[in-house]
């Protein structure tokens, strides 16, 4: 390939015209990751017009070199995907710019599987104007270094006076988690995060589902959610209650809860939502196809 841009080098071969002005896509994930997204695009013979990369997370007991899969590189592979080493039992900063950094733990399932947390930068504080207006035109100041305040900077006035900006505040935490009856590996990294979001597949709910067996009971379900490497929505909202959540969002539901508009959908997943909230004590989202959810800052902060 050529590494300067343009497309990369060969022949008329498609396969082979990829935009290498384009960033990759970077794709995260567990051992097989990257053998899952090789097999798959070679086996369906997909196309792609820009490159993408794949970095797997490497349990201390996985094999910390080799791709893991017999297949060669495809032509819109890049070649510099990373195995990450687990140190401590995480994966601390598997990405990070000025902005985000992301960090990721083992969480269990019936299969290897992994939570990630997303964690902004600190972010500009709150500030008073009433507090910074009067010096500057005390000083003949410009009010355009209030931009230089809001940023947490210090600012030398005329006479020798400096004021500084607001502390920086700190960003927000989202904790995102995939199949797991048991995310509890992956709290030293995930506690006082503004939103979790968690599956919650099994729910006991007889009187509002009318799937409900009659002779189901919480317990039963649990046990068989659990024995299925899957959480009820009570397991939910004590785990978020465990890592002090500000928010939690449900998703990953049983096939049988259709989510829709009918009274009945939404009677099912308001119940859904209530029996997480009863462990958690705050409030709980079942998410939807193409949700938006604000997540907005501490008002401690």
């Amino acid at each position: 390939m050529n590494g300067t841009g343009g497309t990369a080098e060969g022949t008329d071969d498609p396969r082979t015209q990829i935009d290498l002005k384009h960033p990759p896509l970077e794709i995260y994930g567990p051992l097989g990751t990257r053998a899952y997204v090789r097999n798959g695009l070679a086996y369906t013979h997909t196309l792609l017009g820009s490159p993408y990369v794949v970095h797997e997370v490497r349990a201390t007991s996985d094999p910390q070199s080799g791709d893991f899969t017999s297949l060669p590189h495809l032509p819109f592979e890049l070649p510099n995907g990373r195995n990450i080493p687990q140190l401590d039992g995480v994966w601390t900063n598997i990405f990070q710019d000025e902005i985000v950094s992301v960090s990721a733990g083992p969480i269990h399932h019936s299969v290897a599987c992994v939570g990630y947390i997303v964690t902004e930068a600190p972010v500009p504080g709150r500030i008073d104007p009433k507090k910074y207006i009067p010096e500057l035109k005390r000083t003949n100041t410009p009010m355009t270094v209030m931009r230089r305040l809001q940023q947490g900077e210090s600012v030398e006035l005329s006479d020798g006076t400096v004021i500084a900006g607001p502390p920086r505040r700190k960003g927000r935490k989202m904790v995102i988690l995939g199949d797991t009856y048991d995310p509890s590996p992956i709290m030293p990294l995930a506690m006082d995060p503004d939103i979790l979001i968690h599956e919650a597949t099994n729910a006991h709910l007889p009187g509002i589902d009318p799937a409900t067996k009659e002779s189901d009971t919480y317990e039963i379900v649990e046990a068989r959610a659990r024995s299925r490497g899957h959480s009820t929505p009570q397991l939910a909202g004590a785990f978020a209650k465990r890592i002090h959540a500000r928010c939690l969002v449900l998703n990953h539901f049983s096939a049988r809860y259709s989510g829709g508009d009918t009274e009945e959908a939404v009677k099912i997943m308001g119940a859904i939502a209530d029996l997480a909230a009863k462990e958690f004590g705050r409030e709980v989202l079942c998410a939807k196809d193409l949700m938006n959810i604000e997540v907005g800052f501490s008002h401690s902060q």
